[in-house]
C-alpha cells in the first residue's frame, strides 16, 4: 500500500436543485427486511437512496476495542447513494470543475470502465466531490445505518461471512481497474444469491457495496473512543481530530474489516488505491 499525500487548491462548484424523487421497488435483506421506500436522484445523477427516521444499533460488543460498545443511535432521515462514486461520475466532475485528478488516475479505465468505483481518492477530494454534487460524506452514524439495517446484522446481507459472488475482497495484490475492482452495481448475481440470498450483497436500503470493493470516506474525525461519549441522537463525530473515518473494507482486504461495524482511518490526505466513498444529503423537512 502506497501512501500518496498531496495538497490540492479545491475548486468546488455548487449547484441549486431540487430531488427528483419516484416510487422505488423495496429492496429486501436477508431476513426480509424490507428496503428504502423511495428512490432520489441526485444532482450528479447518481441514484440514491431515502433512509427513514428512526433509531438503530451501532458497534459491536464482539468487535474490536474501538466498535465498543454497542449503542442505539436515532437519526433525522436522509439520502445516500446506492452505488459507490463511479469512476464515469468522478471524471465528470474533474473535467467540469476543473479539479486536479489523484496520482493514481486513469483517464482511460473511467472511459473504458467506467462503472468501477473510483478510488484514489482523498477524504478532500471526496468531499469536494460532494460539494460539487450538492451533497456531502455521510456521517458514520449515517454510514452505518444504511449499511446493517435496525436489526443489528453484522454484514450487508445478514450474519454470514462474505462469499466472492456478493463482495469484492481479499484479492491480494493490485492489478487493474478493470481486473481487481468490479462494477458499483454488481454483487446482485452469482451462487449465494441462487441459494437463498435473494438481495445478493445489497444492504437492507438496497445499497451495493457497502462491504468490500472500495473502502469509504465518511465525514467524521476518528477518536477510538467516541463510542463511549457520543451523543445519542444525530452523533457527528468528534470535533476535531487527526485522522478521519473509513468504513466498509476494500477489494485487499479480509472478511472481518467487511464488517458493518469495523472502523479504520487515515489522514485527510491519504491516497490510496483501496479507497473510495458515496456521498449523502440531507432530507427534506
Amino acid at each position: 500500500m502506497r501512501l500518496f499525500i498531496m495538497t490540492f487548491a479545491v475548486s468546488v462548484i455548487l449547484f441549486a436543485g431540487v430531488w427528483s424523487v419516484r416510487a422505488a421497488e423495496p429492496q429486501s435483506g436477508a431476513d426480509g427486511q424490507a428496503g428504502g421506500a423511495e428512490a432520489i436522484t441526485g444532482q450528479d445523477g447518481a441514484p440514491m437512496v431515502l433512509v427513514p427516521a428512526g433509531p438503530f444499533t451501532m458497534g459491536n460488543n464482539e468487535g474490536l476495542p474501538a466498535e465498543r460498545p454497542e449503542h442505539v443511535v436515532t437519526l433525522d432521515a436522509y439520502a445516500i447513494d446506492r452505488y459507490e462514486v463511479s469512476l464515469q461520475l468522478y471524471r465528470k466532475f474533474l473535467q467540469a470543475a476543473r479539479y486536479d485528478a489523484p496520482p493514481t488516475w486513469d483517464d482511460e479505465a473511467a472511459e473504458t470502465v467506467g462503472d468501477r468505483p473510483a478510488v484514489g481518492m482523498s477524504w478532500e477530494d471526496a468531499a469536494a466531490y460532494c460539494a460539487w454534487a450538492g451533497k456531502r460524506l455521510p456521517t458514520e452514524a449515517e454510514w452505518e445505518k444504511a449499511a446493517r439495517g435496525t436489526d443489528g446484522r453484522r454484514y450487508p446481507w445478514g450474519p454470514m461471512q462474505p462469499f466472492v459472488d456478493i463482495a469484492n475482497y481479499n484479492r491480494g495484490v493490485w492489478v487493474s481497474e478493470a481486473i481487481t475492482l468490479v462494477s458499483v452495481a454488481g454483487g446482485v448475481e452469482g451462487m449465494s444469491v441462487r441459494h437463498g440470498l435473494k438481495a445478493g450483497g445489497r444492504s437492507p436500503y438496497g445499497l451495493h457495496h457497502m462491504a468490500g470493493n472500495a473502502a469509504e470516506w465518511v465525514a467524521d474525525w476518528y477518536d477510538r473512543t467516541y463510542y463511549g461519549k457520543s451523543p445519542d441522537k444525530n452523533p457527528m463525530g468528534p470535533a476535531n481530530g487527526e485522522k478521519r473515518v473509513i468504513r466498509g473494507g476494500s477489494w485487499a482486504d479480509l472478511p472481518v474489516a467487511l464488517s458493518a461495524s469495523s472502523r479504520v482511518s487515515a489522514e485527510p490526505g491519504f491516497q490510496d488505491r483501496t479507497i473510495g466513498f458515496r456521498c449523502a444529503m440531507d432530507a427534506k423537512k
